[in-house]
């Protein structure tokens, strides 16, 4: 096919945008050739030579755009595919994920991409084969979804024909197989764990807490930029230390920051270690930042939250509540007592709104979440209306520590527009009626824009006020934000240097020969532990003093040439044999070796001096005694 002019491109993008637009299906992020030869093959079949012809076809009917969407989403798949990966799962992820948790923890499964169905039932068998059947149904649950509705119907009913199941090893096809009417219906007891549902990778809230995810074949159809949004998706899909199970084509070498490979050859990851911070490490980051505070500064904060007229509640990464105002205990008789509780445990979770697809998006996404207009129906009282706001509280890189959840209490502000709609009406039917007050009408009309222009002018003073609180607090969150940065690489600095202290320490006390160093002066930087046994003198007693000036038996007039010498050549390595007196009164022949002593940007800032008593041997035949 020859290469892709640009008038077609732009009619490709044009019919990419209208199944987004219309259809909600968005295949704006998978890679151009691969898209563009399925959408060529889809057209070749239906009788269409050009992009702009077949999307007028698409446009009169609903069953091309069915069969189009069949042929980009290519359903392949099959029980126990790629056979020695699977092996992998049931010999060690899946042992290692059972070990890892206590014997009544949930099991967490997300089969993404699911197709037919054959991948979900198979991560079913292995797992009751592995936890035993009674074990699987209490606490595994399996979540199996695609994009393509038609997919996950016939998922749903489970059945399949002899050919598809010829993968299936036949103890496994007795044990958790019926039949019926020529055909294999897979086990209800196992297959009520396994939920299917639509989810769109590219753009919808991923599923949490998954302790293996089976991701294979997806993947490789996107582009680079809409794989690093799904990775990241997946990513914070896993729970900690969860297992990526990917397609044999796909490798994420340049994703390590996220994943660590478990298996390369089978296309196993494990998430990557986390620096967000949750749970009880968000209260005490809270307790460090704060500690050096002003006295009184953390009770006021308190004590504002606490007092606020609009109820709120916090919880941090991991979902546990962390702090709820008296506004919203006594809104959603919450109390104390609920700090410290998962979220999904209290009532105001799903009443008056389901948060959690909420709370997730903003988790991935890192933006604020405005719902408007939710109306609380409370059985045997008035209804309440609420706006809601769902903010994540983040560090300076951008890290998770929280989500906030508001709940502003517009009920009045709705009944004062049903007041004003009713008035409203009122006066047109008065207006009709009683064509002969116009001037009445007219004068009360005025009053009514007065009374518009007021509440106006209030509403855009409250409105006022509280962008100046929340700038005032973006303004605090900012300098406290920057103040933990600040303490952090304080905190690193201070542990490289002492660990580059110690290094350097270890290795001048390792040199066995006496070592010394001198800056230009001749003034003695470093006198290793070989020097004060050779020489008797302590390093505290020798740093920052001239070499001439020691009280040791080292003839130093005869040192001096050679650091003459290594000052003017940095490459000169010196030597000379000198008679000598050690600590111990002995006399002895000793071997000096002097070399330039130079910083890294080849500046020479001293002279090395290298120090060893030679043995009879040694002073004989000029080579180094033991």
């Amino acid at each position: 096919m020859s290469e892709q002019s640009g008038e077609d491109s732009e009619t490709f993008e044009a019919l990419l945008r209208y199944l987004r637009d219309a259809r909600g299906f968005d295949f704006t992020g998978y890679k151009r050739t691969s898209l563009m030869r399925r959408v060529r093959h889809r057209m070749d079949q239906a009788g269409h030579d050009t992009f702009e012809e077949y999307l007028d076809a698409l446009q009169a009917s609903a069953d091309e755009f069915a069969a189009l969407f069949n042929t980009i989403l290519i359903n392949v798949t099959s029980f126990f595919r790629d056979p020695q990966a699977w092996d992998y799962v049931r010999d060690e992820v899946v042992p290692t994920l059972l070990a890892e948790r206590s014997p009544g923890d949930p099991v967490r499964v997300w089969s993404a991409g699911c197709a037919t169905g054959q991948e979900a039932y198979t991560l079913a068998m292995i797992l009751a084969e592995a936890m035993g059947v009674n074990d699987f149904r209490a606490r595994v649950k399996i979540y199996a979804t695609d994009v393509d509705e038609e997919a996950l119907a016939e998922a749903r009913t489970a059945s399949y024909d002899a050919k598809a199941v010829e993968s299936v090893p036949p103890a496994l096809l007795e044990r958790y197989f019926e039949s019926a009417n020529g055909r294999h219906v897979f086990s209800k007891e196992l297959r009520r764990a396994v939920i299917f549902g639509r989810n769109d990778l590219v753009k919808d809230a991923p599923i949490s807490r998954i302790d293996l995810l089976v991701c294979r074949n997806t993947l490789m159809y996107f582009n680079a930029e809409t794989q690093r949004n799904v990775l990241g998706r997946l990513n914070f899909s896993l729970a900690r230390r969860g297992v990526l199970f990917l397609g044999h084509a796909e490798m994420l070498l340049s994703h390590t920051d996220r994943f660590t490979p478990l298996n390369l050859k089978h296309r196993f990851f494990r998430k990557a270690a986390s620096t967000a911070i949750t749970g009880a490490h968000y209260h005490a980051a809270v307790m460090t930042e704060r500690h050096d505070e002003a006295p009184g500064l953390a009770s006021i904060r308190d004590l504002a939250f606490r007092a606020s007229p609009v109820a709120q509640i916090v919880v941090t990464g991991d979902d546990t509540v962390a702090m709820v105002n008296q506004q919203a205990e006594s809104t959603f008789g919450l109390s104390v007592r609920d700090i410290g509780r998962l979220l999904w445990d209290l009532d105001v979770s799903y009443r008056p709104v389901e948060l959690r697809g909420y709370i997730e998006q903003a988790k991935v996404e890192r933006r604020s979440t405005r719902l408007p207009d939710v109306c609380w129906q409370r059985p045997g009282a008035d209804d309440v209306w609420f706006e809601i706001h769902v903010n994540p509280l983040v560090d300076g890189e951008n890290g998770l520590l929280g989500i906030s959840i508001v709940f502003f209490d517009v009920t009045a502000t709705r009944a004062l527009l049903d007041k004003v709609v009713r008035t409203n009406s009122q006066l047109e039917t008065a207006y009709e009626e009683l064509q002969s007050t116009n001037e009445e009408l007219e004068t009360t009309n005025e009053e009514l824009q007065s009374t518009v222009e007021e509440l106006e002018t209030t509403n855009e003073e409250l409105q006022s006020t509280n962008e100046e609180l929340e700038t005032m607090n973006e303004e605090l969150q900012s300098i406290n934000d920057e103040l933990h940065t600040i303490n952090d690489a304080l905190r690193e600095r201070s542990l490289e240097l002492d660990e580059t202290t110690t290094f350097l320490d270890s290795l001048i006390t390792s040199v066995r020969l006496g070592m010394a160093v001198v800056d230009r002066q001749t003034r003695l930087m470093v006198w290793n532990r070989g020097c004060e046994e050779l020489w008797g003198l302590r390093a505290d007693e020798v740093i920052g003093k001239p070499l001439a000036s020691l009280d040791v038996g080292l003839p130093v007039e005869e040192v001096k040439p050679l650091l003459g010498r290594v000052f003017v050549d940095a490459e000169l390595l010196d030597e000379a044999v000198v008679d000598a007196v050690t600590r111990r009164g002995r006399e002895a022949r000793v071997k000096v070796q002097c070399s330039a002593f130079r910083a890294a940007d080849g500046s020479i800032n001293g002279a090395l001096l290298l120090m060893e008593v030679l043995t009879p041997a040694a002073q004989d035949a000029g080579v180094r005694g033991t």
